[in-house]
């Protein structure tokens, strides 16, 4: 009976060679896994994992409690010995904890040096009880069994662990260890000789003394007796050492950056898709960020397209291609999270792709509504259209001008000028958008793009906006840039001058911004809204100083859209918050050193 696929593992049946695609070797009948041996190693993989955890707090209620840690020092020298990581060491503590969180991301490498740092122990501790002094402590006997469960978890649950590194990382690593051990090694030595107590001791004992407060706040360091330093110096290189340490472990076991960015050839087959699926979804055409990577179905007829970001891969909306297709494009794109230990996360997906994404294991958050103009429905009569109908007959009679036109149509010279209008445009250094925005202007490839260009009286341009083919009759707003000093209104106008227009284009349907937390705006400020629905948008209120949330969310309801839900998928509720920070990051909302 084949075993039961994980939501994280594509189904292992034999696929056909093609794009995208991996050849699955069956194993023969005797070596075949069972439901029993799968949820065997499943739960001893676990066990690791809670093994550590439960080492990593014991270790710290160590560092902070003297009575405990001196007695875990007493069983930890002379004729006893403590279970694998048991130290009373907050360097201990940091390496329990942070093997935790990589064995539970499955990585290979963590359990390898799990199996060799462990198994090690074990083989000393087996021949130290072969000696009379050690064999005669009970507790020796339970360090050793302890020891040795957790050993046996590891080669239980070793087909678990199969999450690959870079292969950058033992030189990160290296360079790291070296360079950390310098830096915190020469704080510390400083340290201790600025506060030792001591007078007469020479460099040697101020570093032997540094190494060894490095291992442990414990007795250890006492031998050196040429120096003694306070308490809070030996904690602060102890501190210093677990940092660097920890930096190490990082640099081990990274995951993959994922570097491999659209090819031509990928940008191509993505095209072919859109031209016969592209009016599926408004978000299809920014599946061509050229800083994304994707990955096809085994037939080739879906693909999703994401970007790794601090070890999330971020995936943007909907599938691209036959939605028939779209589960196997999603089990290929689960199945490479898991491969490079990514946390798999998708940003802005509709209802029925998050229906299938469900199907797959991931749970579904709404993040808010996506605003879409039908122009056949499109009027600027009625009260409810008052503002913005007296705006664009303001700006109108103030001389304004819209040139609506296909981006293939524009002159290269004229292209040329336009990018650098919106370049100084641009509020801030920093390009902004990933989910909903395309990231380039003007390029040759993107001819059935929209541009439409304002002017004043005088003919100066003063804004544009840019739009994405969403199929053969839709557009999705990528650009909004203006002069600040222009006249209030003018996106506004702009806007409306597109939805009277845009039917000589071909164009019936108009994807504008996409306001998050709409229904929080919308209901909260309805009679009879609950206390715990009026914070939360008292809180959305206020955080939309910065990031304008409220703002957008008014600014797209005056047009009076359809709203279209779109939601945020994810893994684990515990990922949430580092899936946000990714997608703050991936947004430009965040912007941090080095790479992603």
């Amino acid at each position: 009976m084949p075993a039961p696929q994980s939501t994280l593992t594509p189904p292992r049946v034999p696929a056909p060679r093609g794009p995208g695609s991996r050849a699955v070797r069956l194993l023969p009948a005797p070596f075949r896994s069972f439901p029993g041996d799968d949820r065997l190693r499943a739960r001893a993989a676990t066990a690791t994992v809670w093994y550590l955890r439960l080492l990593a707090v014991l270790n710290i209620a160590a560092v902070m409690s003297l009575p405990f840690r001196e007695e875990v020092h007493e069983h930890n020298a002379g004729e006893y010995f403590t279970p694998y990581l048991a130290t009373a060491g907050l360097g201990s503590a940091v390496l329990a904890l942070f093997l935790a969180v990589v064995m539970r991301r499955r990585k290979r490498a963590a359990w390898l040096f799990n199996l060799l740092l462990a198994g090690s122990l074990l083989g000393l501790y087996s021949v130290a009880l072969t000696h009379a002094p050690y064999r005669g402590h009970a507790f020796n006997w339970v360090s050793t069994a302890l020891t040795a469960l957790f050993v046996a978890a590891l080669l239980i649950g070793r087909r678990e662990f199969d999450a690959i590194g870079d292969r950058s990382n033992p030189r990160l690593a290296l360079a790291v260890g070296v360079g950390g051990t310098l830096v915190s090694g020469g704080l510390g030595t400083l340290l201790a000789h600025a506060t030792n107590k001591v007078s007469g001791a020479g460099l040697k004992d101020e570093i032997a003394y540094t190494l060894l407060r490095g291992i442990s706040v414990g007795p250890l360091a006492d031998r050196v007796a040429a120096v003694q330093a306070p308490r809070w110096t030996d904690m602060v290189i102890n501190v210093l050492t677990a940092a660097t340490f920890l930096l190490v472990l990082y640099a081990c076991f990274r995951a993959p950056r994922g570097a491999r960015l659209l090819a031509p050839e990928d940008e191509a087959r993505l095209r072919e898709l859109l031209d016969r699926h592209g009016d599926r979804d408004s978000l299809g055409y920014f599946a061509l960020r050229r800083d994304k990577s994707v990955i096809f179905s085994p037939s080739g007829k879906a693909a999703v397209a994401y970007r790794v970001v601090g070890g999330v891969s971020l995936a943007s909306g909907d599938p691209l291609g036959d939605p028939e297709a779209w589960p196997g494009a999603i089990d290929a794109w689960l199945a490479e999270a898991r491969r490079h230990a990514w946390t798999p996360a998708v940003m802005g997906a509709g209802e029925e792709a998050g229906t299938i994404y469900a199907r797959h294991g991931l749970d579904a958050l709404e993040l808010g509504d996506e605003a879409i103009v039908d122009l056949a429905d499109f009027t600027l009569d009625g009260r409810a259209m008052r503002v913005v109908r007296q705006a664009h007959n303001r700006v109108r009679r103030a001389g304004y001008t819209v040139r609506v036109r296909r981006h293939e149509d524009i002159p290269a010279e004229e292209m040329a000028v336009l990018v650098g209008r919106a370049d100084h445009w641009r509020d801030g250094a920093t390009e902004r958008g990933f989910s909903m925005a395309l990231g380039r202007l003007g390029d040759p490839a993107d001819g059935r793009c929209v541009m439409l260009e304002c002017r004043d009286a005088d003919g100066e341009p003063r804004a544009l906006l840019s739009f994405v083919p969403w199929g053969e009759h839709g557009l999705s707003l990528d650009l909004m840039r203006r002069d600040r000093s222009c006249e209030n209104g003018l996106m506004e106008y702009m806007v409306v001058e597109l939805l009277l227009n845009a039917r000589e284009l071909g164009i019936e349907r108009v994807s504008l911004n996409f306001a998050m937390f709409r229904s929080v705006f919308e209901r909260g400020a309805r009679l009879g809204a609950g206390p715990v629905l009026r914070l939360w948008r008292s809180t959305l209120t206020f955080f939309s100083r910065w990031w304008q949330i409220e703002s957008l969310y008014r600014a797209n309801a005056k047009y009076r859209p359809v709203w279209e839900p779109r939601f945020l998928l994810f893994a684990k509720s515990s990922d949430i918050p580092r899936i946000g920070l990714a997608s703050a990051r991936a947004e430009g909302f965040l912007t941090l050193p080095g790479r992603s």
